[in-house]
C-alpha cells in the first residue's frame, strides 16, 4: 500500500517507517526536521520511500502528498506538555489544526491510523485501570489538543486511533526528555535522581511496539476500525520511584531519593488497561527490562543534550 506520514522524521516516525518499508509499502514522508535530525538517512536507499520537505500546515503541499495516498498516519506534533506549554499558538495548529486539515483534504477511502496519548486520563482513581471507556481528563494543554484531535480524527469516519503509553526507547531521532529515557540517562550519566510525588504512576511501550501496533492496525483494520485503543505494557504500570527500581537492577549505581516537598510540573497518574487491542491479537515485543538494557547501551554513544524536544 501507499503510506503518507506527516512528521515521519520524529521519534515514532523514524521507527515507523523503516518497519513499513520493510513490510513491502511504499511511503511518502512529509516533515519539516524542525530539530535538524538526520533520521530517515539509513532509509534513503529505498526506492519506495519518497521525502518531502517542508510544513504538515500548508495546503497546497499536503494536498499533493494526499492524492496518491491509501492509508495516513498523520504523526506530525508538537510533542510534550512542556513544548506545548512554551508555543501554544504553534501547538494548536500544529497537533490540531493540521490534522483537520488531512481530515478535510483526504478521500473517504482514505483510511486514517491516528497517535494520541493515554495522558487523556489526566488523574485515574487509585486501583482502577483507565479502559477506553474511561472519561477522558486532560489536564495539559497537549492532553487537550491530543483528545480533541482523535475526536475528530473518529468522527470523519474509515480511521482508528492508538492512545499511546509513554513510550521509550532507542530511536534514530532520539529523545532524552521522556520519562524512562531520561531516568536511564540519568542513571548512566549522573549516578543519581531525585523524585518529586514519587507515587505518581503511568503506563510505558517501547518506540518499535509503537511501530507494530501500527502495521497491526494496516493489517486488521476492518475489524479495528472507529475505535480507540491504548496501546501500552500491561505489566508496566508503575510508578516513578518502581521505575527508578527497575533501572536500579541494571545500574547498580544509581542513586534514588525522594523529595518531601516540591511538584512534578507533569501531573499525570493513573493506570490503563490495555486489554482491548491485545483481543485483537496484539502484544507487545519488547519489555520494559530489554529497553532499560538498550538505552544503558546506547548512552555510552550518547553524552550530549541535543536530544529533546525542549
Amino acid at each position: 500500500m501507499r503510506i503518507f506520514i506527516t512528521g515521519g522524521a520524529g521519534y515514532l516516525g523514524s521507527v515507523i517507517v523503516p518497519a513499513f518499508l520493510a513490510a513491502g509499502h511504499e511511503v511518502t514522508v512529509l516533515d519539516a526536521f524542525l530539530y535538524q535530525q538526520n533520521s530517515l538517512l539509513d532509509c534513503c536507499h529505498d526506492p519506495k520511500l519518497t521525502i518531502v520537505r517542508g510544513d504538515a500546515r500548508d495546503r497546497a503541499l499536503v494536498e499533493r502528498c494526499l492524492k496518491t495516498a491509501d492509508i495516513i498516519l498523520p504523526l506530525a506534533c508538537l510533542t510534550g506538555a512542556p513544548l506545548c506549554d512554551r508555543h501554544p499558538q504553534e501547538a494548536r495548529s500544529v497537533n490540531l489544526e493540521a490534522v483537520q486539515l488531512v481530515l478535510e483534504l483526504r478521500s473517504r477511502s482514505q483510511r486514517v491510523l491516528f497517535p494520541t496519548t493515554n495522558s487523556g486520563y489526566g488523574v485515574g482513581q487509585e486501583g482502577i485501570h483507565c479502559t477506553e471507556e474511561t472519561p477522558l481528563k486532560p489536564i495539559s494543554l497537549y492532553g487537550r489538543l491530543k483528545v480533541d484531535a482523535e475526536q475528530r480524527v473518529l468522527e470523519a469516519g474509515n480511521s482508528l486511533t492508538f492512545r499511546l503509553a509513554t513510550a521509550f526507547g532507542v530511536s534514530p531521532r532520539m529523545r532524552l526528555d521522556l520519562l524512562v529515557n531520561d531516568f536511564v540517562y540519568r542513571a548512566v550519566t549522573d549516578g543519581f535522581i531525585v523524585l518529586f510525588q514519587a507515587h505518581f504512576k503511568r503506563n510505558y511501550i517501547h518506540v518499535r511496539d509503537v511501530a507494530r501496533a501500527f502495521l497491526h492496525g494496516l493489517a486488521h483494520f476492518e475489524a479495528m476500525q472507529g475505535q480507540p485503543y491504548n496501546v501500552g505494557l500491561s505489566d508496566a504500570n508503575l510508578s516513578k520511584r518502581e521505575l527508578c527500581d527497575e533501572i536500579k537492577k541494571q545500574w547498580p549505581k544509581f542513586s534514588i531519593a525522594e523529595a518531601e516537598i516540591g511538584q512534578d510540573p507533569d501531573q499525570r497518574n493513573y493506570i490503563v488497561s490495555n486489554a482491548k487491542i491485545e483481543r485483537t491479537g496484539f502484544k507487545p515485543a519488547v519489555s520494559l527490562q530489554a529497553g532499560i538494557a538498550e538505552l544503558i547501551k546506547g548512552y555510552q554513544v550518547i553524552r550530549r543534550s541535543g536530544y529533546a524536544n525542549v
